[in-house]
């Protein structure tokens, strides 16, 4: 196995970790919120599920991310290419866009969403409310899905 290839797949690891990671807090984060609101008022819980899983789709991106470079370096659906120095460093980079931006994504996404879930709590008519103040904080995310994605695709 080539020293490209190794950094390659560090970078793969690195969008999946990192951006997993951030979705596994922000969705923990929401979920003792909306346990505590489930507790009070459980009819609201359709409202409180949607709210608490918007965290979890940074993760979905860093997977995504991961899947698309072990494609390029033919780990999957193939053998693995030969890969030079410079090529793994840039795709271990490529990684590091949604890894980085996806881990913090995650953790605020799910401190606003544990907020827009107290919110629905008191107010069940403010939850379309919170699930737009959400989901702009993943905004960021989604931007740093797209730069990783052309990162891939410019190696």
């Amino acid at each position: 196995m080539s020293v490209g290839l190794v950094y390659a797949i560090a970078g793969a690891a690195i969008a999946a970790t990192f951006a997993g990671i951030g979705s596994a807090y922000g969705v923990q984060v929401a979920g003792q919120s909306a346990a505590g609101v489930a507790a009070e008022k459980p009819e609201l819980f359709g409202k409180l599920l949607v709210l608490q899983a918007l965290p979890g789709t940074q993760g979905i991106y860093g997977f995504l991310t991961a899947v698309l470079i072990m494609v390029q370096i033919g780990v999957l659906g193939g053998g693995a290419v030969d890969l030079t120095i410079e090529q793994g460093f840039s795709y271990l980079l490529a990684g590091c866009p949604i890894g980085i931006v996806g881990l913090f994504s995650g953790i605020y996404q799910g401190r606003t969403a544990a907020a827009a879930i107290q919110m629905t709590g008191k107010d069940p008519e403010a939850s379309a409310k919170g699930i737009t103040m959400t989901a702009l904080v993943e905004t960021y995310a989604i931007l740093a899905l797209l730069v990783s994605i052309l990162l891939i695709y410019g190696v």
